[in-house]
């Protein structure tokens, strides 16, 4: 009896073991995949703005979006999800493919075309704050005072960012005004998913939103990019375009999936706010943004008003999960 305890308790200990090593393999796999999406969305932006100074704004997106439906589409196979889309999920489908697709990669590509990447990466990760107010009209979501204290810290931060250069705003208001298009875009494609319970696995409501939201990019590129000749880019340009089609539109969105399959929402949460923070070094770096002490101020602000909107909330929700 004793030596069939010790036998049992042996394999339970052995299977205790190996489930620690597995679930130790995968939290390390998710630190990589995070610091890799970090990284690669970070980078992004200054890449868009290689992209878009050779290639016209239509054309660029509509072949990163084609790339993007392509390789989510062909990673949905090999899983074995469904590519079906549930009729229920139609009309919804459509709503949210204009704001996360149409909307937010017309809008933001415009807008790095006519300002520096850095502050634009800065601009369009004011996203969650516009959500909020539009959570509220939509679907009820109440605004409580941790958002409303990060849309006014937010709104700072913003102002910061244009204010000092004003005179340059009225002249040129071009670029911000389109990155903020950009990320009330994002925030309205953002809030129509949670407004509907999609039937639909999350890689293939991706893909599908990419298909449906680029078809009137790839309409306008046919329409206003005909006499876009491909020979006349350089290779650097090329190589900007195919870096954004493959790792930010592929790559990216399939590790993101990952690391939320990994780490508990909190954790990812707080993993993209580094990502305005890469956009603005990364620029720096390869498009020679300055960085001044407007950008500095405006980037802590912003990502202070995100901690206080998306970070907060989820660890005073699993704080009180945690209570007897």
């Amino acid at each position: 009896m004793s030596n069939t305890s010790n036998s049992a308790t042996g394999v339970v200990a052995a299977g205790a073991a190996e489930t620690g090593e597995e679930q130790s393999g995968q939290n390390q796999m998710g630190l990589w995949l995070l610091v890799a999406i970090t990284i690669f969305w970070g980078v992004n932006w200054p890449a868009i703005k290689l992209s878009v100074d050779e290639v016209p704004v239509w054309t660029y997106r509509a072949i990163c979006l084609a790339a993007g439906a392509l390789g989510l589409f062909v990673i949905a196979r090999s899983a074995g999800l469904s590519l079906r889309i549930p009729r229920r999920d139609v009309n919804w489908l459509i709503v949210a493919s204009l704001g996360n697709i149409t909307g937010w990669h017309l809008f933001s590509a415009i807008g790095v075309s006519l300002m520096l990447p850095g502050r634009a990466s800065i601009l369009a990760f004011t996203m969650p704050l516009w959500a909020a107010p539009i959570a509220a009209f939509w679907i009820g979501e109440k605004l409580g005072g941790l958002r409303l204290a990060g849309l006014a810290v937010g709104l700072v931060g913003l102002a910061v960012l244009v204010l000092p250069d004003w005179e340059g705003l009225l002249a040129s208001p071009g670029g911000p005004a389109f990155m903020l298009l950009a990320a009330i875009s994002w925030a309205f494609g953002t809030v129509a998913l949670k407004a509907h319970k999609f039937a639909m696995p999350t890689t293939s409501l991706v893909a599908w939103q990419m298909v449906i939201g680029g078809l009137p990019i790839l309409v306008g590129a046919l329409l206003f990019d005909r006499d876009f000749a491909p020979g006349a880019v350089s290779s650097l340009g090329w190589w900007a375009v195919v870096y954004s089609a493959l790792l930010p539109m592929v790559f990216c969105h399939w590790a993101w999936f990952r690391v939320v399959a990994i780490y508990p929402a909190v954790v990812a949460a707080i993993g993209t706010l580094a990502i305005p923070v890469v956009g603005v070094i990364s620029s720096a770096l390869i498009t020679r943004d300055p960085v001044g002490p407007a950008e500095i101020v405006s980037l802590i602000l912003i990502i202070a008003a995100l901690f206080l909107v998306l970070v907060v909330p989820m660890l005073q929700q699993r704080r009180a999960r945690a209570r007897p």
